[in-house]
């Protein structure tokens, strides 16, 4: 048997990681810009983490959500603090594309309707309903196709309001869109959202699963707008590379046996990786350093030509780029050992470092982007 060939593959294979640094089987060492799509979100192999992940391996590695399990209590708590939403419950499950299909399903079921706003652009996942929710038409299979879903332009209110009905159950947009591009929702396009779903009894939902967990130097992205969604949801950065998601829920949302449930979400081993991650966010100050070096990170970049424009909050950020941005991404892991990433704008390379970079390692970033970028313009 072979693997299914559905992923383009760099000829690396990484064999050890240490905060922001990987090396390879050969022993060569790459700055590490991408935390695999902002998964690594308090630096690989954190001693804590590595700690409280084998101190709960030699206990009880798994079993299933039909007993107690109080690290998910835990967990709760923590997540609550920090995040700042206390007074909501929190349902665990595996990865981003099943935390949004949760909150989908829960927004059906509280407001008994079934059709759905999202935005171009967008994505949210590849399972059912979340990839009919996303703007990718080569994700969606037959089976995928409905007509529940209502896709509409991103940051753009006229189409909103016209669109808004008493149908809609919810509607869901990313804190910050990700693949799309790094594209920031505005303040007021959020706020919209917001009224129009009190005034239409709809859920809001909003997609943290890129930009949540302190990446955009607040807990969550729409924190920085003073909204107050209805659901949240919640995947990578949570378990630091270890499979956890969750749907933060409000307190309006009544709870029935059966209604969700999962295999895996939940277990032993997931809460132990997410419990240290929170630790470390806290101990840290992961959330300050990420408003502090994301700053220092975006003011620098606008400085370098032929960057066209910087978007993003804290340490999700997009450098949109004159010229398409793959030769670029190319030469600074060919030339420089710099891992980053990529998005569905050519032009738009994203960053998405842990939460724990410092200044020397933005500094070796900066400096390789410079030389690759303007030997690219002279001979172009």
């Amino acid at each position: 048997m072979k693997t299914f060939d559905v992923y383009p593959l760099f000829n690396i294979e990484p064999v050890k990681a240490e905060g922001s640094w990987l090396w390879d089987k050969q022993g060569k060492k790459y700055l590490d810009l991408y935390g695999g799509h902002a998964v690594i979100s308090v630096g690989h192999t954190h001693p804590y983490y590595v700690g409280k992940i084998t101190e709960q391996l030699n206990k009880i590695s798994f079993y299933s959500n039909s007993v107690l399990i109080p690290q998910q209590t835990e967990l709760a708590e923590k997540l609550g603090v920090l995040s700042g939403y206390a007074d909501y419950n929190l349902f665990l499950c595996n990865s981003g594309a099943e935390a949004n299909e949760n909150a989908l399903k829960l927004a059906s079921f509280h407001t008994n309707k079934k059709k759905i706003i999202s935005f171009s652009k967008g994505f949210h996942g590849r399972t059912s309903l979340a990839v009919a929710a996303t703007d990718g038409a080569s994700m969606q299979a037959p089976v995928n196709k409905t007509e529940n879903i209502i896709m509409l332009p991103f940051n753009d209110e006229a189409p909103l309001e016209k669109n808004f009905t008493d149908d809609v159950a919810a509607v869901i947009v990313e804190g910050i869109q990700g693949v799309g591009g790094v594209q920031i929702p505005t303040t007021s396009f959020l706020k919209k959202i917001e009224a129009l779903c009190k005034k239409h009894n709809a859920v809001f939902i909003l997609d943290e699963v890129q930009s949540g967990y302190g990446r955009s130097g607040k807990f969550f992205a729409h924190q920085h707008s003073g909204v107050k969604p209805g659901l949240i949801t919640v995947a990578k950065g949570m378990g630091n590379g270890f499979p956890i998601a969750g749907v933060l829920i409000g307190p309006e949302f009544k709870a029935v046996h059966s209604m969700l449930g999962t295999t895996f979400g939940g277990n032993h081993l997931a809460c132990a990786a997410g419990i240290a991650v929170l630790d470390i966010i806290k101990m840290e100050n992961l959330v300050e350093n990420a408003s502090k070096m994301g700053n220092y990170l975006t003011e620098a970049l606008k400085t370098i030509p032929g960057v066209k424009e910087v978007r993003g909050y804290g340490l999700m950020v997009g450098v949109e780029l004159e010229i398409p941005c793959a030769p670029i991404r190319s030469a600074l892991l060919d030339e420089y050992s710099i891992f980053t990433g990529s998005s569905s704008d050519k032009n738009t390379i994203r960053i998405l470092p842990a939460l724990n970079i410092g200044k020397q390692e933005i500094d070796i970033f900066l400096e390789a982007f410079n030389a690759v970028l303007s030997k690219t313009l002279v001979n172009k």
